[in-house]
């Protein structure tokens, strides 16, 4: 079974109310048992809602990551707790199908999907080294992650 961003497949859970339809993932999900997830809205955030990105800081020698959108509100809490919810939903899925989580496609440098980059939190577009929420929690249980 795959995890996919529910953006990816054409749901309007984007942060503007819309979409990042992808027609190679919606081809992939034709042939593939798959999940769609959104944590963003999964934490209780509302669709269109403001942008937000990942805040880095390094706080003795622990890396702290919070979510502030674009309105200065810290949304850590929402983008945990979706994190969360979306990964039980998953695990869920696979017990009752009988097979494992195989990997994940999810939305590239998004704060709660992206996989090697996401944005840097000034939101000016400029990229940094870093996954996502639930992409990093994704990847701490051993389940591959690519991104679209």
């Amino acid at each position: 079974m795959y995890i996919i961003s529910a953006c990816l497949a054409g749901e309007n859970c984007k942060y503007n109310g819309g979409n990042n339809y992808n027609e190679s993932v919606c081809q992939f999900t034709k042939k593939h048992n798959c999940i769609m997830i959104c944590p963003e809205t999964d934490g209780g955030l509302d669709t269109p809602r403001p942008p937000a990105e990942q805040i880095r800081s390094e706080e003795r020698c622990a890396r702290k990551i919070k979510v502030i959108n674009k309105e200065g509100r810290d949304v850590t809490e929402e983008f945990y707790r979706g994190a969360e919810i979306s990964l039980r939903k998953a695990e869920e899925l696979a017990g009752e199908l009988g097979e494992p989580v195989e990997g994940a496609i999810l939305k590239a440098n998004s704060p709660s999907c992206g996989a090697g980059t996401v944005y840097d939190g000034t939101f000016s577009g400029k990229l940094i080294k870093g996954d996502g929420i639930f992409a990093g929690m994704l990847k701490e249980r051993g389940i591959p992650v690519e991104t679209r």
